[in-house]
């Protein structure tokens, strides 16, 4: 190991629809942002205040595809990637910069262009983790650990 690490784990809401971009070659790149909102009450006045963050999401070839196809604004997601700078020369000649979030790996949490596969992903949730029939958590006294 290096000793760096470049990692992001984000879930959050579409901001928009996924926007493709086709090169030559067939590769092709999908971008949308993504919000994510941090929900905390203000000590002074009690009240409930919601600060969003929006980040700048890239997806590439065949998860761009699949993105376009099933995701809409709205849809939530969650997504592993890194974090990525870049800069370019507008055509106005001033330097612009961008931070973006090139994903490696995501899963659909919520989509509303198949219906079908939600109920796929509710069937998954709802199944309950085999339970270990040696081992009865709720009858362990303190001095009890079972390692």
């Amino acid at each position: 190991m290096n000793g760096t690490v470049n990692k992001v784990l984000l879930i959050g809401h579409l901001g928009d629809e996924v926007k493709m971009h086709y090169f030559d070659g067939g590769n092709c790149i999908g971008r949308f942002p993504l919000a994510t909102n941090e929900v905390y009450i203000n000590k002074t006045t009690g009240e409930k205040i919601t600060s969003t963050e929006w980040h700048n999401i890239v997806v590439r070839n065949k998860a761009a595809e699949i993105c376009e196809k099933y995701l809409s604004k709205g849809d939530k997601i969650y997504i592993e990637g890194r974090i990525k700078s870049r800069q370019w020369q507008a055509e106005d000649g001033n330097t612009k910069y961008t931070t973006e979030i090139q994903v490696t790996e995501f899963t659909f949490l919520t989509t509303k262009k198949d219906p079908d596969a939600n109920r796929q992903n509710l069937k998954s949730n709802e199944q309950e983790s085999p339970k270990n029939s040696n081992f009865d958590d709720e009858n362990l006294g303190n001095d009890d650990l079972p390692f």
